[in-house]
């Protein structure tokens, strides 16, 4: 012991010595360890360190044994359950790997470096907790846990794959991991790859059956997919035992609402309101309806939530929504506008989003996309003409045209299909340079072959969502008039639908919309008047180079000749005329927008000019549209 004392004076300082050395010198640190056993033979962090050494020098069975050792000395030794499951990893012994994976998963909680970072976590500090779990990896390749937690840290940075793929590590390492198993599935949800997460899910299930985090998330997953009436049941299941969930009920609300069943769904939202009377999304959900009339208590106890100090943003800027909506049923203008700023200013703050960014990558997909560019492609990509696009900006009257499209025999509606968005991240993946290069890049590189590989792949990752045998189905995501071009090289056959609205209206009724994600733009008056502009010079460009390809529909035109704008847009679709598109407001289909209920009534002319009442306070929408506005319905020169 004369050498260990020499150098600490103590056993932690004895064994943070040896450590030391281990990179330093070896032989020196074997000596150092094996003078502690010698005066504690069973002290565990000197058999684990002496175990890395043992590895390090090719002893694969004293470091197994070593290891083996020092967790029956001690079980709760993490990082020694996980050395074990390496070496056992090793070893090929798969099974008792998994197990001591698992060990090291359910006493990580006294690792004082995960501690440290799952505190930063906790507290949002990401920076720091990223930096703190690379370098334990880094030491620690294989500490599942650390991977979990890093995953985690990624899905809140956006970075999805990262975190798909250190998830998929996690379950080879400690399949039984379940908590890493629920991640997975929730984030190959979040990434629209629902039959994988469904997948994932029903394992967890087949273990616990009745565990109600893992039936909730099977639920959502459901409803992505389109089957509202099994995760109806589920829900339903999961709050016959746990009444008291607040969010439970507001998804429970969401499901009954998209199936049509209104009045269930607001007794779904005032159960979650009763548990919880300042959640402010379920005040939304109500409000989102826009059929649902707020009396005075419901007023009263809106603004009672506000007071609250300790109201977190997301209540607060959702009851200033919900409250904006009350106030305007009401008449009372200038107090509903004061509160959609309020709710939109929270919001905006919380968004990284640059009008500039968006209106220098509108300039790039112009130089990109010429005549020449599409000449040069003509007759690639996938001849299917299965897929009908309604693009366009949110709140355009793109829920009633896929509504009368859904009416005809011959189409299916859908949702908002983020398949055309996964697209161009596969693209960028594909540059090795995911943040910086435009996938527009890539796709100019691709050949004939690769063009018609990418439209396959989006009518595979689709056909999920078909549930009839419809020759054509419609993929409403406004937002996919910034890939034409793409659509236009992968699916050539595939008809565009422009859905086009004046632009106070549409820039109006977005800004009085909280939207479940994307929409980054439409949380201030000027950035909207910035993206109006720029969606209108880009369809101008297409329109330009590809002439007669998008068919227009103004919303206005809609309202008013109803019947000869539905059969133009029948004929641009190779359709032949059915009566039933003019009852489209008869159709049960389930709807998924913000419009849901209102497209389950006959056509109706208030809204078009609703947001006169607001024409004071719209000056700044006003200036950013310029003469985009008093061109309106036609495209100013750009």
């Amino acid at each position: 012991m004369n050498a260990m004392a020499e150098h600490s004076g103590s056993l932690s300082q004895a064994l943070a010595h040896a450590q030391w050395l281990m990179t330093q010198n070896p032989v020196d640190a074997r000596q150092q360890l094996l003078e502690i056993l010698q005066v504690l033979p069973q002290q565990p962090e000197a058999l684990r360190l002496l175990a890395l050494l043992d590895v390090r020098e090719g002893r694969s069975g004293d470091a197994l044994a070593g290891l083996r050792e020092a967790v029956r000395i001690d079980p709760y030794l993490p990082q020694a359950w996980r050395q074990l499951a390496d070496q056992l990893l090793a070893a090929g012994d798969v099974a008792s790997a998994a197990t001591a994976y698992l060990h090291h998963v359910q006493h990580s909680q006294r690792d004082p470096v995960l501690l440290r970072a799952g505190n930063a976590l906790a507290q949002n500090h990401l920076p720091e907790a990223e930096q703190a779990l690379r370098d334990h990896l880094k030491r620690a390749p294989t500490d599942v846990v650390a991977m979990r937690m890093l995953a985690e840290l990624a899905e809140r940075l956006g970075r999805h794959e990262d975190a798909e793929a250190l998830l998929q590590r996690c379950l080879e390492l400690a399949p039984d991991f379940h908590a890493a198993r629920h991640n997975y599935a929730l984030v190959l949800h979040r990434g629209n790859r629902a039959p994988e997460a469904l997948q994932q899910i029903e394992r967890l299930l087949e273990r616990e059956p009745d565990h109600p985090g893992h039936l909730n998330l099977k639920a959502a997953i459901l409803c992505r997919m389109g089957e509202y009436p099994p995760a109806i049941e589920i829900y339903d299941r999961v709050l016959s035992t746990h009444p008291k969930q607040s969010q439970v009920w507001m998804s429970y609300g969401h499901a009954l609402k998209t199936s049509g069943e209104q009045a269930r769904a607001i007794e779904a939202y005032r159960r979650s309101l009763a548990l919880e009377p300042g959640f402010g999304e379920a005040w939304w959900s109500l409000a989102n309806l826009k059929t649902v009339r707020f009396d005075a208590a419901d007023i009263a106890q809106m603004q009672v939530s506000l007071q609250r100090a300790d109201l977190p943003v997301e209540h607060r800027f959702h009851l200033h929504f919900a409250l904006g909506k009350a106030l305007e049923d009401a008449a009372d203008y200038a107090s509903s506008f004061a509160h959609y700023a309020q709710a939109n200013a929270l919001r905006r703050g919380q968004l990284l989003y640059s009008a500039d960014d968006t209106s220098a990558r509108t300039q790039r997909i112009k130089q990109t996309y010429s005549p020449e560019f599409f000449a040069k492609r003509d007759g690639q990509g996938c001849a299917a003409s299965d897929p009908i696009f309604v693009v366009g900006l949110p709140r355009s009257g793109s829920t009633l045209i896929e509504q009368i499209l859904s009416s005809h025999s011959q189409v299916e509606g859908t949702m908002e299909l983020p398949e055309i968005i996964s697209l161009t991240r596969l693209l960028r993946r594909q540059s090795g340079n995911e943040q910086q290069t435009p996938y527009h890049d890539v796709l100019a590189a691709l050949d004939a072959d690769a063009l018609h590989a990418l439209g396959e792949h989006y009518l595979q990752r689709t056909r999920v969502q078909r549930k009839t045998d419809a020759p054509f189905f419609i993929d409403k995501m406004p937002n996919n008039f910034v890939h034409i071009g793409l659509i236009q090289l992968i699916l050539p056959n595939a008809r565009i639908i422009d859905a086009r609205r004046h632009p106070m209206a549409c820039g109006f009724s977005g800004f009085k919309q909280h939207f479940a994600r994307g929409q980054n733009f439409s949380y201030s008056l000027d950035d909207i008047g910035r993206y109006y502009r720029d969606y209108v010079e880009l369809m101008a460009h297409f329109d330009a180079v590809l002439p007669g390809r998008v068919h227009r529909v103004i919303y206005e035109d809609m309202i008013d000749n109803t019947e000869s704008e539905v059969r133009r847009l029948l004929a641009y679709c190779g359709l032949p005329f059915e009566a039933g598109c003019l009852r489209f407001f008869e159709n049960s289909r389930p709807v998924r927008t913000a419009s849901s209920e209102q497209v389950r009534k006959p056509i109706y002319r208030e809204g078009i000019d609703h947001w006169r009442h607001y024409e004071p306070w719209l000056q700044a929408l006003k200036t950013a549209l310029g003469s985009v506005l008093t061109s309106y319905p036609k495209s100013p020169s750009f």
